[in-house]
C-alpha cells in the first residue's frame, strides 16, 4: 500500500468502465487497493475518445479474436488482437478506440508512483528515463500471468488478498520496466545488482509478521520493519527465502492453525479469526491446498 494515498477508484480511470453499456463481472471498487485498480467486464462494441490520467493502463482481451482502431496521441493503427493480446497504455497519453466486436476484458490500471518507485531501485540513474513504450495487442505470457492473477484476486473475497495486490504490483512494474520500457535503451541508466535481506532486516520482517498474524497485514508494514520500500523489499524477501511475502505469510499462519487444532479447544472458526484467515471456509481452502486434509481431519488425525 502507498503511504498517503487513497484507494484507487474507478474515477480516476479513462471511463470506459462507466459506459453503460458495459457488463461489468468484478471490480477492486470498495475493496481498498491502493497500487492499482482492477476489473473484469464484457464490452459491446462501441467508439470513443479519452482525455489522458495518469496511471498506466494494460487491458487483457480474455477472448477473441476481435478487430480494435486506436489511436494514441493522434497515432492511428489498426489490429485483430487474439485472446491474450496486452495493450500497454502509459499514463499521459490520449487514447482513441474503437471496437469491432463483443469483447471479455481485464483492465488493470498501475499507480504512476508504484512504477516510479520500482524503477528508482532496480535502476541507477535518473528513472525518469526509463519511460513505458506503448503495446497494441502484444503477447507477453509473464505479463499476462500477472494480470490473471490480478484477476484472479478480484474473486477472492479474502481481505488479506491487499497484501497480495501489493506484492502483484511491484511485480507487475517489474515486467513492464524489463520488457516495455526504454530502460534497456538508456545509456544514462543500468540495472542495479540485486541482493537478499541481512539477518537482522529478515528477522525483523518475520518478527512483525508474527506478532500481526490475527491482523490484516500489508506490504508497506512489513517492508517498514524492515527498513526498506515495499519493492525493494518484497524482491530481496524472496531472494532470501526463495517465496514472496504473501506465501511466507500465509505458510505462518498454516503453521499456528496447525498448532492451535492439535493442542487447544478453540473452534475452527476461532482458530482461523486468530491466525488472521477472514473465515472458517478460507481457513479450510488454503489448509487443505498445503496440507492435502481439511482442519478437521487434521484435528481428529492428531488426537487419535
Amino acid at each position: 500500500m502507498l503511504p498517503g494515498v487513497a484507494s484507487f477508484g474507478v474515477r480516476e480511470t479513462h471511463g470506459i468502465l462507466l459506459r453503460a453499456q458495459n457488463e461489468i463481472l468484478a471490480s477492486s471498487d470498495e475493496r481498498g487497493w491502493r497500487a492499482l485498480y482492477a476489473s473484469t467486464q464484457r464490452e459491446v462494441p462501441y467508439e470513443g475518445y479519452y482525455d489522458p490520467v495518469q496511471d498506466h493502463l494494460m487491458v487483457l482481451h480474455m477472448d477473441g479474436p476481435v478487430r480494435i482502431d486506436r489511436s494514441l496521441c493522434g497515432k492511428p493503427s489498426s489490429r485483430t488482437i487474439p485472446a491474450g493480446g496486452v495493450h500497454i497504455v502509459p499514463g499521459g497519453i490520449d487514447l482513441g478506440v474503437r471496437l469491432g466486436g463483443q469483447l471479455c476484458t481485464l483492465h488493470v490500471y498501475l499507480r504512476r508512483a508504484v512504477l516510479e518507485e520500482v524503477a528508482s531501485e532496480f535502476l541507477v540513474g535518473d528513472p525518469s528515463k526509463c519511460e513505458l513504450l506503448p503495446r497494441f495487442g502484444d503477447c507477453d505470457q509473464g505479463l499476462e500471468r500477472l494480470l490473471m492473477a490480478v484477476g484472479s484476486a478480484l474473486e477472492d473475497s479474502d481481505s488479506s488478498s491487499a497484501l497480495y495486490v501489493d506484492y502483484l504490483a511491484r511485480a507487475i512494474a517489474g515486467r513492464l520496466i524489463c520488457g516495455h520500457s526504454t530502460a534497456q535503451q538508456s545509456e544514462e541508466i543500468f540495472w542495479r545488482d540485486q541482493g537478499g535481506l541481512g539477518r537482522r532486516q529478515l528477522a525483523r520482517a518475520i518478527g512483525f509478521m508474527h506478532e500481526h498474524l490475527d491482523q490484516s497485514i500489508s506490504l508497506n508494514a512489513i517492508a517498514e520493519a524492515a527498513g526498506l520500500s515495499p519493492s525493494h523489499f518484497a524482491r530481496r524477501f524472496r531472494t532470501t527465502l526463495g517465496v514472496a511475502p504473501h506465501q511466507y505469510l500465509v505458510q505462518l499462519r498454516i503453521e499456528r492453525a496447525k498448532k492451535l487444532l492439535a493442542q487447544s479447544d478453540l473452534s475452527i472458526a476461532e482458530i482461523a479469526f486468530v491466525c488472521g484467515f477472514s473465515h472458517q471456509e478460507h481457513l479450510t481452502r488454503l489448509f487443505k491446498r498445503h496440507c492435502d486434509t481439511t482442519p478437521a481431519a487434521y484435528r481428529k488425525a492428531r488426537r487419535n
